[in-house]
């Protein structure tokens, strides 16, 4: 079999298409067949983002697909990302390390600049496809917004640079699918629309042949194939980056399960942290900032931040402050992860203005810490020992006794700001790091905080989280199952995606677009 394939793009047209999700159905399929695919996204916009082995930063979404392509992310495969500040400015992130923050204006109108991030994902491109075939490209929003054409470097210009072979996703679920999939093909240059081989329409509800008569048209009007109705599914759990995603989690208090409230933050990052959450029986999490629903919830989880201060500032403005620090007195457990943990000390504060202009904004008061907002970003991957509270006590941690540590786990690590204990608080982490650092604040098992991302993806973690919801609470099930595996979980996924996929799309055509370059 040959095993050097040409690069594929999907292409979209609109934002939340569906097309992270079918390049990576296509990343699990390549690799089923044999090949060594790779995903690559020329740039990303998304408070999402990803500690990679090397200590680069990167996207969520091309995390997931080199999960499906069974390989290790690296910041190649995401060489430009913007994470959002505020409404106005980002800050960005180049080949995995910030180089400033920017305002829209400022990124968007300097060709200079464009031009010099564009050489830079395509050398990444290149230093991909010398490792790995075929490279699975992914553009991003709607390739015919023509008030950008100029200045991409995602869509269409990276699809001609590396003579991509090109599909169109298209939505059908939002209605409209025929003016804009016509209207997408039609607004592109000559030379982009022949490298677009076939279209995907996506989210069908129903009987698929009821969409025969709809290909066709789409066919006659195009001059392009249909090469796929993909079905609408909600059975098969694949991570999502885009905040649209949330609108889906605003799930209602459920009696039987134990209730956990996400605190919906306006500059929220890496929600992906809760997934585990909507997969493991136990839980029911749902996003939220009605004081009600915190209220009710067993468990309140706040998670990161891109501009901590001003969503601690917020906390305390319309009251969900408050309605935490009465849940932490009512025995609900209360948890934060990294800006989440942030807030939860004494005070944070911001002498540089890096996060803006608020010098300090005084924290939850639920660990004794204080945090300072520092230029130096902090990204790695770490291995830890997690300590949960079972036998717990200061002495047992001052002596070390390894019979306090639970598991070995992996996470890893993305924030700007150190963290230390206010006056005579004893040491008490949640978190043993294997190069000897510690991690995370620990009160008891109702109240810690920690930077570790991806934590609560640990079988230990997830379980100390049930803990104490077993006994003597109407609310939740008895949490004795095996501990759920969210790793064998998620292979699992990329195998039905793959299935699912396979059997909707013409793959034979799909790999004739692919070899043709090669074989001709």
């Amino acid at each position: 079999m040959n095993k050097h394939l040409k690069p594929i793009m999907f292409v979209g047209t609109c934002s939340d298409a569906g097309k992270s999700v079918i390049n990576t159905a296509f990343c699990r399929i390549f690799k089923q067949d044999g090949y060594r695919p790779a995903p690559f996204k020329a740039q990303n916009m998304s408070l999402n983002s990803y500690s990679t082995p090397e200590g680069g930063e990167m996207g969520r979404a091309q995390v997931v697909q080199a999960e499906a392509c069974g390989i290790a992310p690296h910041t190649d495969m995401n060489p430009v990302l913007l994470k959002p500040t505020n409404d106005k400015s980002s800050q960005v992130i180049l080949n995995g390390r910030p180089v400033g923050n920017m305002s829209a204006r400022d990124y968007f109108g300097m060709q200079n600049r464009k031009e010099k991030l564009f050489e830079e994902a395509v050398a990444a491109f290149h230093r991909l496809e010398s490792r790995y075939s075929p490279i699975v490209l992914e553009g991003a929003g709607s390739i015919s917004e023509l008030n950008l054409r100029e200045r991409d470097i995602t869509n269409m210009r990276m699809a001609k640079q590396v003579g991509a072979a090109t599909f169109l996703v298209a939505d059908i679920d939002r209605g409209g699918v025929f003016g804009s999939v016509y209207g997408t093909i039609a607004l592109l240059k000559p030379e982009e629309r022949a490298l677009i081989k076939g279209i995907i329409i996506n989210k069908f509800r129903g009987d698929a042949s009821l969409f025969d008569e709809g290909r066709k048209i789409i066919e006659d009007l195009t001059g392009v194939p249909v090469v796929g109705v993909i079905p609408w599914f909600r059975d098969i759990k694949i991570e999502e980056e885009d905040s649209v995603a949330l609108d889906m989690k605003h799930n209602a208090f459920r009696d039987g399960k134990i209730n956990v409230a996400i605190i919906l933050l306006k500059r929220m990052s890496n929600f992906t942290d809760f997934d585990v959450l909507d997969m493991d029986p136990r839980f029911n999490a749902y996003y939220t900032n009605n004081i009600d629903e915190i209220e009710k919830a067993d468990i309140i989880l706040i998670p990161g931040s891109k501009n901590t201060l001003s969503d601690l500032q917020s906390l305390r403005a319309n009251g969900i402050a408050d309605a935490i620090i009465r849940a932490r007195k009512n025995g609900k457990k209360i948890i934060g992860i990294c800006g989440g943990y942030q807030m939860m000390g004494a005070r944070i504060e911001d002498p540089d203005a890096i996060e803006g202009n608020l010098p300090a904004v005084p924290g939850l008061g639920l660990l004794p810490q204080c945090t300072v907002i520092e230029p130096e970003k902090v990204t790695c991957q770490s291995s830890f020992t997690f300590l949960p509270s079972t036998g717990r006590t200061d002495d047992v941690w001052k002596n070390g006794a390894q019979n306090a540590l639970h598991g070995h786990c992996r996470g890893y690590e993305i924030h700007m700001g150190r963290t230390t204990r206010l006056g005579d608080a004893p040491e008490s982490p949640v978190c043993i790091l294997d190069d000897g650092r510690t991690d995370g604040y620990y009160v008891d098992n109702m109240c810690w905080g920690s930077y570790m991302h991806g934590i609560l993806d640990n079988p230990e973690v997830l379980d100390n989280l049930a803990e104490g919801f077993d006994k003597g609470s109407k609310d939740a099930q008895p949490c004795t199952s095996a501990p759920f595996d969210y790793a064998a979980f998620k292979e699992e996924q990329y195998d039905k995606l793959a299935a699912l996929v396979r059997k909707h799309v013409d793959m034979d055509y799909v790999y004739r677009q692919l070899l043709f370059a090669i074989d001709n």
